[in-house]
């Protein structure tokens, strides 16, 4: 059976997006996992992957075309048929009818641009071919979309006074539509989610010396980050308290099999993004911490995977490199939980009756109530304390 290929919900705040390229045409094998084009969405160019294997039946979708969420791209045969054959009836079965009238997909209303269902697929050159990477480094820097600009280069390539032309003439603040989209989902979240917050202050003074030790005997570009060791100490305190690491959807929760930390990345121009590291308990300090760095410079320059965008089963939001006490961020749907954590701090505290420096910071638990109530809460903090306060074990 034929399968839809349909555009994703890549975050609570995403209504639509704009198909600028796609990797293959009609015809072509896919496999699981394969980047087949690039949307473009209010946070950047995200690249939209394939989740079964099968051959490029139709592209739908043209570039250029903004089309809501849910709107179908493509449609894949998983049987792996040669591009054009007609499936056998099985037997003793009448052929079907060819419909005619099928209703097209929804197209966003802007400029009410229509796209026929049976409209067939013209190629399309790669986005690589046009658009030079300096253009497209300015127009991300600039926000400027890139699928909807006439190329003045080689064989219509995007060129960098192109993206420097169009910025001059857009006016609004290129970064309106992503505060306005970030804004109506989490005006969403608070008035749906019965939110409930706890916070505690937390002595990391042992982890941090930990944390130097280990850094002083290995090379510059394998030296762990805090935020590194407070990630995997989520993670595995989610896997022990599934509760706070899943999705509500249709008035029931769904305990999801893995976790997915998701971590907040501010973008240049403001907004921002949460990607999420795939199955983050099992990952080596190292290797996570290596997964933190590639995923922060890819989210900057809009090279994101949907599947990334898509998959966090809980947030991390830091605000540790901007001298915060503390954070309580607001829980992203379908989401039940999100983990906020604020600046290690030297501060006064109590230690055996006297009064020392410490370094202190302060971790806070956004939740849902109606998946979990304040006493399991203030339990997944206290078991987040205790692994965050053994780093050995991460």
């Amino acid at each position: 059976m034929v399968s839809e290929f349909t555009l994703p919900a890549l975050g609570a705040d995403m209504d639509a997006g704009t198909i600028v390229e796609w990797h293959v045409a009609p015809g072509d094998r896919v496999k699981r996992g394969d980047v087949v084009a690039v949307v473009e969405t209010d946070k950047g160019a995200i690249d939209l992957e394939i989740f079964e294997d099968g051959v490029v039946g139709e592209i739908v979708v043209p570039v250029g075309v903004r089309v809501a969420v849910g709107t179908v791209l493509a449609r894949i045969d998983p049987e792996c048929r040669p591009a054009g054959a007609t499936p056998a009836p099985a037997e003793g079965a009448k052929p079907s009818a060819v419909r005619t009238d099928a209703a097209p997909p929804k197209v966003e209303d802007r400029g009410r641009v229509e796209v026929p269902a049976a409209t067939p697929a013209t190629p399309v050159t790669p986005l690589r071919a046009r658009v030079s990477p300096a253009a497209r480094r300015r127009a991300q820097d600039l926000g400027v979309g890139v699928g909807s600009l006439r190329g003045t280069g080689a064989e219509g390539a995007v060129t960098l006074e192109d993206v420097e032309r169009a910025a001059t003439r857009e006016t609004p603040d290129p970064r309106a539509s992503m505060r306005a989209a970030i804004a109506s989902a989490m005006s969403r979240s608070k008035r749906e989610i019965p939110h409930y917050y706890l916070s505690t202050s937390v002595d990391v003074t042992p982890v941090t010396a930990w944390l130097a030790a280990r850094n002083a005997e290995v090379s510059v570009t394998e030296r762990l980050l805090f935020a590194a060791l407070l990630v995997k100490a989520l993670a595995l305190s989610c896997r022990e308290m599934p509760g706070f690491s899943g999705f509500h959807r249709e008035g029931r929760y769904e305990e999801s099999p893995a976790v997915h930390v998701g971590v907040a990345v501010a973008l240049r121009g403001g907004g921002l993004v949460a990607p999420a590291i795939m199955d983050t308990a099992d990952q080596p300090l190292p290797v996570l911490m290596a997964a933190m760095r590639d995923l922060v410079a890819r989210a900057r320059t809009g090279r994101l995977r949907a599947s990334e965008l898509a998959a966090p089963t809980i947030i991390l939001t830091s605000l540790g490199e901007d001298s915060v006490d503390a954070v309580f961020p607001i829980i992203q749907p379908p989401q039940v939980a999100i983990v906020g954590a604020g600046t290690v701090a030297e501060r006064p505290w109590v230690v055996d009756g006297k009064v020392v420096p410490r370094h202190l910071i302060t971790l806070s638990l956004g939740a849902d109530h109606r998946v979990t109530d304040g006493r399991l809460g203030a339990r997944f903090l206290a078991r987040l304390t205790r692994r965050l306060c053994d780093p050995a074990t991460l």
